[in-house]
């Protein structure tokens, strides 16, 4: 994972340095903001196979995407954009569009654009995925039709992409190599699904990729419900309209049964919360129960058979705690 800040420069230069990152990154744009107002932004890069995925953090600015701009330089990519934190408007031509967490844009460097940061919340939080055009199996054609318009959140594969790259920003700082290339299909599956789910055309998917984003969507899912002391096979294929069979195939195929992965999942929470300083004063049971363990006692086995040392040793230990980054 690569990490640039503005707090490596100084403060006067701090704004055309992010611009320099933004063309780095991404394309030449145009970037405006308030004179004189104080600016301070963040992004963590990771490469997902041929997504480039970014979590960026960002005081209030203006990025705007002009035909001089694009004149200047296209790397003729797609890039999807989910808030996690903050709101903004985006315009195309004489259409604004109003987002806010969760809410899913598609844009194309080879089309003009401008999107302003809502002014009067001090910090916004973006995850960026960047790709080739080509590793889309979509009609340029068809793309054209969702490009200017945000993508469904609110059931379906819309619903799936937006849990999935919320899900995805939070947990960005627990993941590992191995999770990175194991996202990195993953990824691509949900995003093509969701953009395929906006045009109606899923079913001329590949049936591979469908399979990969019903799973990614399964996980979503289980990650979402891990407190709920009733997440079974039985419910997690039910919410999604398979068969408990059909549900143990996808996990088969994987390599991790159902029950052993939603434990690991389980596991890996009260690891974090244990870890994580603002919660040092919560009681080991009180976080094993909110992430579904049925007893303090269950827990505390479960977990030194996973890693070899009970909880509080684990907490006590010295660098088990991890402060948390801007």
């Amino acid at each position: 994972m690569r990490v640039v800040s503005t707090d490596d420069v100084p403060v006067r230069d701090r704004f055309a340095y992010w611009h320099e990152v933004h063309e780095q990154l991404w394309a030449p744009y145009e970037l405006r903001r308030e004179p004189g107002s104080a600016f301070r932004a963040q992004v963590a890069v990771r490469e997902f196979g041929p997504v480039q995925v970014t979590l960026m953090s960002t005081m209030p600015h203006t990025v705007h995407r002009s035909r001089a701009m694009i004149r200047r330089g296209d790397p003729e990519v797609g890039k999807l954009v989910c808030f996690i934190r903050g709101a903004g408007v985006v315009t195309h031509g004489d259409r604004c569009l109003r987002m806010g967490v969760g809410d899913l844009k598609l844009y194309d460097t080879s089309r003009p654009y401008q999107a302003v940061f809502a002014p009067e919340l001090p910090v916004h939080q973006l995850l960026l995925l960047r790709f080739p055009r080509s590793s889309l199996p979509l009609p340029a054609r068809d793309l054209r039709t969702v490009r200017e318009a945000l993508l469904p959140r609110a059931h379906g594969v819309g619903a799936l992409a937006s849990q999935f790259l919320l899900q995805l920003a939070r947990q960005w700082n627990e993941l590992t190599a191995a999770d990175t290339a194991r996202l990195a299909t993953a990824t691509l599956d949900v995003l093509t699904a969701a953009l395929a789910g906006a045009l109606d055309r899923r079913d001329a998917l590949p049936e591979h990729t469908r399979s990969r984003a019903l799973l990614a969507e399964i996980h979503t899912f289980i990650r979402t419900h891990l407190g709920e002391a009733d997440l079974t096979p039985a419910t997690i294929a039910a919410a999604h309209h398979i068969s408990v069979r059909y549900l143990h195939k996808l996990f088969h195929e994987q390599g991790h049964p159902v029950g052993e992965w939603v434990r690991q999942q389980r596991l890996a929470r009260c690891r974090r919360d244990l870890a994580d300083p603002q919660l040092a004063a919560r009681p080991i049971g009180t976080i094993a129960t909110r992430w579904g363990f049925p007893s303090a006692a269950h827990f505390s086995q479960t977990f030194r058979t996973a890693y070899g040392e009970s909880p509080r040793q684990f907490r006590e230990r010295p660098g088990a705690v991890q402060s948390r980054p801007w």
